[in-house]
């Protein structure tokens, strides 16, 4: 298989661009850098398409290497034909390379082995071909052997039938076939275990019929979980006639002495074989499908939770809920360093609510404290209650804002936390991660295990290794996409930036502890380990924002400053222009002069150009500035509050598969589900909504006792 010709059909590239891809990955260049670096090379793709890309050309060669692997083991079996070179070379998925292998395969002690061990081959041979004119009984007849185990004729034919319906099951051409028609037409159906009690959580699949071809993937997994906990017994269901049929086509013959045999040898070989191996290979499929899927909503989710714009510039204190070990606060700076700590008991058994709230008062005053971030976890409720009240009275003004905590608690506990605050306790370190979160969201969560920040579902139930990859890879999209701050980020935040390791990051810290303050990119080659390539693919992403050369503070690239240059005095422009924001008629110049004949004066190529134009338009621009802040409250709504048709302001909080949870400032969040999402058919939430997003919606009905809440977004005024 020619690599660089399939994927740019599949991707729909250039056949240069798709080489050029290639070689650039190979060359040990990341994704991020690719894609914003080696725009000319590739088209112009973005970092997700390049990362599809990645995959799929990391599938396809293990799909070469099993090919090769599979044609070895046949030509040492000295069985290798031009058909069998044909279909291998046309396989273009792992399953359809494993049913040609299927035939050669050493395979363990299985009745067709006994049968062969037994020298009944021959005699399947004769009933296969179903060309014989007399009865089988004749021929097997011959095959008698006691010293071999055949003690009759009833035994070689039995014998000569499981030989033939193991060669059936191992047709490869065959079991795609019925692969597409069970994908097609059959069904998943689910029941209550018969040894287990019934459980609430999966009462809606204790009677459930599915199609395979439509099922979602959330119910796949809902089902596979519901059959992992012994609670469900599910199964796929398919009307025989349909594949019992095809087999027929391939196998049986018209012959009066051989169509009984025949007939029952298929029905044993779909009953025994062929079903069951293609039944788990269907279910295998649907979870496989499932599972990236779940893993795609993680992704989808994810990048719009770390984009966040941040609060600068704010005093933000954190506000860590709690009951019987109380509140803790941590109040921390605009640079997010701590200024004051302190454990308040408002909440049972306690109950200080007013000492609670003269300490916090007091904070507030001392500190200058802008914003309250209080964790939405544990008595989150009676803290949003009382910060709520206290605002009423705070001689200094004040607002709070409910932050998520999903993972607060993993960070805390964590080397990585006891290294930043050996001091303070895991609860104090949860309050100054909560105050950060909201002051800088992506500085802050990418300490934590993606896994657990809380977006998507059923994240212990997907391929870790998997998960954990696409997640990572998508913080790593979004570190290089905002830039990172070289004189103040944290060794985790270097860490993500593209072409610095985590021993990396720790060099450039100590470095930059031992010079006080880097004042540009080149400084970065002084930097232990810290090699040509490192420092090509690490360069454009890192930040000096008060450094002696003005591009430090840009994304343009450390190889585009000649560029620059020659593009300043194209046009008689000075870098002091760029500082004071002075270049507004930089893109009317260049039009006028043609974007082409620019990027060919100054030696790069017109996207390169287009970025370069943006960066000095803008430097020290921060893309998270279009993205919409947090909601900040000054009073509180609860759950008993909500009457039908009251139309709220929320917050999307997660997207899946069947709806989108908002947060409508009451402590549980609001479900909207898909068909309440929009007035024209979607086929999925994550094509009108995403995370962080702003939404008007309308109560639908509230449940206390369950503590839901049904939201729509249709015709609210």
């Amino acid at each position: 298989m020619e690599l660089q010709k399939q994927l740019a059909y599949e991707f729909n590239l250039k056949e240069q661009y798709a080489e050029n891809i290639i070689n650039l990955i190979d060359e040990g260049n990341t994704i991020p850098f690719i894609a914003r670096y080696r725009k000319e090379m590739h088209g112009a793709c973005d970092d997700q398409v390049l990362r599809d890309f990645a995959d799929r050309l990391n599938y396809l060669r293990n799909l070469n290497k099993e090919k090769e692997k599979v044609e070895k083991v046949i030509r040492e079996q000295e069985k290798w034909t031009d058909e069998i070179a044909l279909a291998l070379e046309n396989a273009l998925t792992l399953t359809e390379v494993e049913d040609i292998y299927r035939p050669y395969k050493p395979k363990r002690k299985t009745r067709a082995t006994v049968a062969i061990a037994k020298g009944l081959e021959p005699l399947a041979d004769i009933i296969q071909a179903q060309d014989v004119t007399e009865p089988i009984e004749n021929f097997a007849a011959l095959y008698v052997n006691e010293e071999k185990g055949v003690k009759d004729i009833n035994e070689a034919v039995a014998g000569a039938k499981d030989i033939i319906a193991e060669r059936i099951s191992d047709d490869a051409n065959l079991r795609k076939i019925l692969r597409e028609i069970i994908a097609k037409k059959a069904t998943i159906v689910s029941s209550w275990d018969e040894q287990a009690d019934e459980n609430k959580t999966y009462e809606n699949y204790k009677d459930f019929k599915g199609e395979v071809s439509k099922i979602p993937s959330h119910r796949i997994l809902a089902l596979n979980r519901g059959e992992n906990e012994k609670c469900l017994k599910v199964d796929i269901e398919i009307n025989p006639k349909l594949t019992i049929t095809e087999i027929e086509k391939a196998y049986k013959k018209d012959n009066e002495f051989t169509n009984t045999i025949i007939e029952d040898t298929i029905a044993d070989c779909y009953d025994r074989l062929l079903f069951p191996s293609l039944e788990r290979e269907c279910r295998n499929a649907l979870t496989d499908r499932a599972n990236e899927q779940a893993i795609k909503m993680f992704e989808v989710n994810l990048k719009p939770l770390l984009l966040q714009a941040p609060l600068k510039n704010n005093v933000i204190m954190g506000y860590d809920p709690g009951y019987y070990n109380g509140c803790k606060i941590a109040v921390i700076d605009t640079k997010g360093d701590v200024l004051d700590t302190a454990v308040v008991h408002p909440t049972p058994p306690q109950n200080r609510v007013e000492e609670a709230k003269q300490k916090l008062t007091d904070m507030i005053v001392k500190n200058k404290v802008d914003i309250v971030a209080i964790g939405n976890g544990t008595a989150s409720k009676e803290s949003e209650i009382l910060v709520a009240d206290l605002i009423k009275t705070c001689p200094r003004k004040v607002s709070y804002a409910m932050v998520n905590e999903a993972g607060a608690s993993v960070y805390s506990a964590s080397k990585l936390a006891a290294k930043e605050f050996p001091d303070y306790d895991v609860n104090l370190r949860s309050a100054v991660s909560i105050a950060r979160r909201l002051q800088d969201p992506l500085a802050e969560l990418i300490k934590i295990d993606v896994k657990s920040i809380g977006v998507g579902q059923y994240q212990h139930d997907m391929p870790q290794n998997r998960l954990t990859e696409v997640l990572n890879n998508t913080v790593e999209d979004c570190v290089n996409s905002v830039g990172v701050d070289l004189n103040t980020a944290s060794v985790s935040l270097l860490s993500f930036v593209s072409g610095i390791s985590g021993s990396l990051a720790e060099n450039i810290v100590d470095y930059r502890s031992q010079v006080k303050h880097i004042n540009n990119r080149d400084e970065l080659l002084k930097v232990k380990k810290m090699g040509p390539k490192a420092y090509e693919q690490c360069a454009g992403f890192l930040r000096i924002t008060d450094g002696n050369n003005i591009l430090d503070n840009t994304a343009v690239h450390p190889e585009s400053y000649p560029a620059v240059k020659k593009l300043l005095k194209l046009f008689n422009l000075t870098d002091e222009q760029i500082k004071a924001g002075e270049l507004t008629m930089l893109p009317t110049l260049i039009d006028k002069k043609g974007e082409q004949s620019v990027a060919d004066e100054i030696g790069v190529g017109v996207p390169t150009l287009q970025d370069i134009v943006k960066e000095l338009l803008k430097p020290g621009r921060d893309v998270r500035e279009d993205m919409p802040l947090p909601e900040l409250r000054s009073d509180i709504l609860s759950m008993e509050d909500l009457k039908p048709d009251m139309v709220l302001d929320g917050t999307v909080r997660n997207v899946i598969d069947f709806g989108a949870f908002v947060d409508i400032g009451v402590h549980q969040d609001g479900l909207v589900h898909i068909s309440q999402i929009s007035d024209s058919y979607i086929s999925h939430p994550s094509e009108v909504l995403k995370v962080g997003e702003k939404v008007k919606v309308k109560v639908l009905s509230v449940d206390l006792a369950k503590k839901r809440i049904s939201l729509t977004m249709k015709n609210v005024q």
